[in-house]
Formats: C-alpha cells, sequence, structure tokens
C-alpha cells in the first residue's frame, strides 16, 4: 500500500503533474470504477491530498461509493480537454479503504473549509475512503516531445519518449 507522501517521493516526475493539473481544474478528475455488471462508470470527483494521503471523498449514496463499496480498485484520471495535453495528463491506479475516524473527518472538513469555504464541518462521513496507490502514469510535452513516465510501488518512474508529438496524446 502506498500513500500519497510515498508516491511522491517515488514519483516526483508523476505527482507534480498531477498537482498541477488538479488545481488547474479547480480540483476535479473523473473517477473510473467497476458497476455491479463490471462494466466501468466514469463519474466526476474532486479528490483532496490531506495528511499525506488522497482521498477520494464525496456525497453519499452515489453509484461510484457504491461500486467502490464492492470492488475497491478505481483509476483517477486529471480532467483535461486539451487534445494536445500541453500541461500534462495523469492516471492513477489503485484500491481504497474506508476510514471511519472522527477526529480525522473533522481535521479533514476543517481544512476543507478553511481552503474552499465549503462548509462540510460536523458531518460524519459514509464512506471516507483513503487511497493506496498502486500505480500511475503521465503524459507530458517536453521540448516537443511526448513523454509518457508509469511507476508502480517499488520501482523508479520510467520515461518513455515518444518522437512525434505532432499527434493528439491519448494515455
Amino acid at each position: 500500500m502506498t500513500s500519497w507522501t510515498e508516491f511522491a517521493a517515488a514519483a516526483p516526475r508523476i505527482s507534480t503533474i498531477f498537482t498541477r493539473r488538479h488545481a488547474a481544474t479547480g480540483n476535479l478528475c473523473m473517477l473510473a470504477t467497476l458497476r455491479k455488471d463490471g462494466f466501468p462508470r466514469i463519474s466526476p470527483l474532486e479528490p483532496r491530498v490531506f495528511e499525506g494521503e488522497l482521498w477520494l471523498v464525496g456525497m453519499p449514496g452515489t453509484k461510484k461509493f457504491a461500486d467502490l463499496a464492492r470492488d475497491p480498485r478505481f483509476c483517477l484520471h486529471t480532467a483535461t480537454v486539451d487534445t494536445q495535453v500541453s500541461d500534462g495528463d495523469v492516471k492513477i491506479f489503485g484500491t481504497v479503504h474506508d476510514v471511519q475516524d472522527p477526529e480525522l473527518q473533522r481535521r479533514w472538513a476543517e481544512d476543507l473549509f478553511a481552503e474552499s469555504g465549503f462548509d462540510l464541518r460536523g458531518r460524519k462521513f459514509e464512506p471516507f475512503y483513503a487511497v493506496d496507490i498502486t500505480g500511475a502514469s503521465s503524459v507530458e510535452i517536453v521540448d516537443g516531445r511526448m513523454e509518457v513516465t508509469a511507476w508502480k510501488p517499488g520501482q523508479s518512474e520510467h520515461v518513455v519518449e515518444v518522437s512525434d508529438a505532432a499527434e493528439p496524446a491519448t494515455t
């Protein structure tokens, strides 16, 4: 299991691109989960990094959280409308586990309010998912070349350069 802090230390290039893209979209990402029938579901989500962990928290009772309760695997993709990925693009793969710690949830809600003014203080969050990162990849245009970076726990980031970045990129 890899926390955000461990991931950022092991994969600084990918985590930097994620942080930049996450901020540029107002924290919006797209979350891929598996529906009950096995088909994929894509849902918008605003993940948060807090106290060294990446958290997937949101409106209770949603299908995406029912999916994660049944099967904790997910893919989180930075939202982009730029087919040239000039600002980079990241996917994070992992699993989630529910953390029912009232004091942690209180601190999280206080931090959210201080940062955004969105007031969820005093609420109990069920679920309150912490992310265990199992892999990540990024695409970035560097000096006109597309560079794809991949990472898995226990390994270094691995960069593959694609020589012709003139074509639209997909990760």
